[in-house]
């Protein structure tokens, strides 16, 4: 089994889609062309960064023209630079 690893400072995140049909409540289908591109993904590999705020399994959100799209057995993944993921998405509890 093969797998890809980040290193100089990457991040690995995995932004395959479901490419399932999109229709909207009234019925029109809505093509790929016209989806939002996504900018939240799940981090499934990094390189060693000293005191990352981040860990594999986080959900982040990442600069929207950032890094290098690739597909690898059947996944495509986003390798970016550390520095542009902006937040980390986290879920709260409510009180």
């Amino acid at each position: 089994m093969r797998e890809l690893q980040a290193i100089n400072q990457n991040v690995l995140l995995d932004i395959t889609q479901d490419n399932g049909e999109q229709k909207t409540m009234s019925g029109i289908i809505i093509p790929e062309s016209a989806k939002e591109k996504q900018n939240t993904a799940k981090v499934v590999n990094m390189s060693a960064i000293e005191n990352a705020e981040i860990t594999v399994g986080d959900t982040v959100l990442y600069k929207e023209y950032s890094g290098t799209e690739t597909k690898f057995e059947g996944k495509t993944y986003l390798i970016l630079p550390y520095a542009e993921i902006l937040a980390k998405v986290v879920e709260m509890d409510e009180i």
